[in-house]
């Protein structure tokens, strides 16, 4: 409901600002002054060691001079303990002694449709734990089993599952007299537009409750446990769910968040549950879109620099990328964002489950600051063979700072830029490095050690050959008729990724020992050897722009003009990396011109192979 000025003024005075803020913080006795309403602390908004956050009683405010966090009372409630603004009210004019307002009718009218469809989503949410726990909830069961997730976890999630049936929903909400129309415009179930009947959205799905920071399910998110056009689906847009608006388990991370200091966003629901399952439990998600600027603002106002976690494929440097370049308008002094980047072939599951949480911590810990990503993401998808290519660099460098509408932060980031570009431009001497690897060094890259290196190791790799090689495994999955016409180019091919190679060789294993092979027959043997999660991976989702998972109605020719397509640039993208690096050692050994040059042909020739993939 909306409030005149003159009631939220009247709490203002008869509310202390440091008697709200004092129940988050410690206040400094040596540099605080009570009687005159001068209060120090530990900045609860960021982590820090020495005062830098002063309320004054006086003005009704405060203001923290390292993060620049600042705000009134009202402030304080909604960005630090996440209530919305008319329960900061509430909380406010009690504590003031002030009756609330009467509210106008139709926004209470309005308050209460939305109490309403929050009571049937709380319904849909305990039908879909009833049905995980019953007879059909056994294949989520495993799924659940497979990825390791433990019933606390589980529980903690509110984890469940849509059967697969077209209205099982709907008539239980039906029987407890939940109108039609109320299931509707709480996005579970849909009506066709023929007049036919209406029916669940969600079917045969693992379930996952979207909830707001009340700890209210306003949504959900469905994964899909058979064939499926949408691996995840998620709920429509609702009176109350605003998917640019929310980040997937906000309600329980903002808590250690705060304590931290730090908060982390990685792409999926199983992501965040795993993460939170090893201990990061200061972790949430966007909800199947990029990030927009209503996202980073609610991560800022939890910690000062987030740390955005990203695949490591192409789609993850691509979505990375798609997150800086969202960020750049909104960079404000104090808050920026760091990058980390996963081993390539690896989510944030798989390397919990393969390396262990301390590999994940390494991986966070190596997070690069943006102006480092910005900087490294650009030099190394850049020509810079001519002066033409050089201006170029320069030009886009300096128009991605002309985003920062921030006058200061637009500021440096020109200086660091700059700085970097002289350094990078310095003629190269005896034994130097290439501008490209000095251009790495620009960007304060490290020499890896210990754990640190072996994650690097693994990391490295072509995305151009990841994908390819994902995108013949995914056809082979799908369509294995066509190993009687491919499988001894299929034993050919080199592969990369260690894990998608390990793929490679069981399926050629499999098919040379049954005489008859189709697409569900094979998945299940490869499920029984432990490939199971790959195998969703792969047949589950796109793996590129605009692309599609392949169906298994696909023609044959097709299929084998697609394969050899894809094998082919595997090939070349292989034969280009070895010989890329055949030419950086030979400038390392003798750096003239002729082999920089050379360089960056092959470099040239390698960008332009991996760009295919989005043709």
């Amino acid at each position: 409901m909306k409030f005149s000025s003159s009631f939220l003024d009247e709490i203002r005075a008869r509310v202390p600002v440091s008697s709200v803020v004092g129940r988050a913080v410690q206040w400094d006795r040596r540099k605080s002054r009570p009687g005159k309403g001068d209060w120090w602390a530990c900045c609860p908004f960021h982590s820090e060691k020495t005062p830098s956050f002063h309320a004054d009683d006086r003005k009704g405010r405060y203001y923290c001079f390292s993060c620049h966090a600042k705000g009134d009372v009202f402030t304080f409630l909604v960005e630090k303990l996440g209530m919305s603004f008319p329960e900061a009210v509430e909380e406010l004019a009690g504590q003031a002694g002030l009756p609330m307002p009467k509210p106008d009718p139709a926004m209470e009218k309005r308050e209460k449709a939305r109490a309403s469809l929050a009571d049937v989503l709380a319904m849909a949410e305990a039908f879909y734990r009833q049905q995980l726990e019953g007879p059909q909830g056994a294949r989520a069961r495993d799924y659940i089993a497979a990825r390791g997730l433990s019933h606390e976890f589980v529980a903690r999630f509110g984890l469940g599952f849509a059967p697969d049936a077209r209205d099982a929903l709907l008539r239980h909400l039906q029987e407890r007299d939940v109108p039609r129309q109320m299931m509707l415009d709480a996005g579970l179930i849909g009506v066709p537009d023929d007049g036919r009947a209406a029916y669940d959205r969600f079917r045969d799905r693992l379930m996952f409750p979207i909830r707001d920071m009340r700890g209210r399910v306003i949504a959900f998110g469905g994964r899909a446990l058979g064939e499926a056009r949408a691996k995840y689906l998620n709920s429509p847009e609702t009176e109350l769910f605003h998917k640019s608006r929310v980040l997937y388990n906000l309600d329980q991370a903002r808590k250690s968040a705060f304590e931290r200091g730090e908060i982390i966003a990685v792409e999926g629901y199983m992501d965040v549950i795993a993460l939170a399952q090893a201990g990061f439990e200061h972790v949430v998600a966007p909800l199947g879109t990029a990030l927009t600027g209503e996202h980073l603002a609610m991560l800022w106002r939890t910690a000062a620099v987030p740390i955005l976690c990203f695949d490591g494929d192409a789609a993850g440097q691509a979505a990375a990328w798609r997150a800086l370049e969202t960020a750049l308008p909104h960079l404000q002094p104090g808050h920026s964002l760091r990058f980390a980047i996963l081993p390539e072939g690896l989510d944030p599951d798989d390397l919990l489950r393969d390396r262990g949480r301390q590999a994940m911590q390494e991986v966070l810990d190596g997070a690069d600051s943006l102006s480092r990503f910005l900087w490294r993401h650009v030099v190394e998808t850049s020509p810079m063979a001519t002066p033409e290519e050089k201006a170029a660099l320069e030009k886009r460098l300096e128009e991605l700072a002309g985003r920062i509408r921030d006058d200061k932060v637009r500021a440096h980031y020109r200086a660091d830029l700059r700085a970097r570009l002289r350094e990078l431009w310095q003629p190269p001497r005896q034994g130097a490095r290439s501008p490209r690897a000095r251009g790495r060094k620009a960007a304060g890259a490290k020499k890896p050690r210990g754990a640190s290196a072996q994650l690097l190791a693994a990391s490295r790799g072509s995305a151009g050959s990841s994908y390819h090689e994902r995108e013949i495994l995914a056809l082979v999955l799908d369509l294995p008729e066509i190993l009687d016409d491919v499988a001894e180019d299929l034993a050919r091919l080199e592969f990369s990724s260690k894990m998608l190679d390990s793929l490679r060789q069981k399926i050629i294993d499999i098919a040379a020992g049954l005489s008859e092979l189709d697409s569900a027959r094979l998945k299940t043997h490869l499920m029984e050897e432990g490939f199971g999660e790959v195998v969703n991976r792969l047949t589950g989702a796109s793996h590129g722009p605009g692309r599609h998972a392949y169906k298994l109605d696909l023609d044959l020719h097709k299929a084998r003009r697609m394969f050899s397509a894809h094998a082919l640039e595997l090939h070349r993208t292989a034969v280009l990396e070895r010989e890329l690096a055949a030419a950086q050692d030979a400038f390392e050994q003798n750096p003239t011109e002729e082999n920089f040059a050379r360089i960056n042909r092959i470099r040239d020739e390698l960008h332009a192979a991996r760009q295919r993939q989005g043709e």
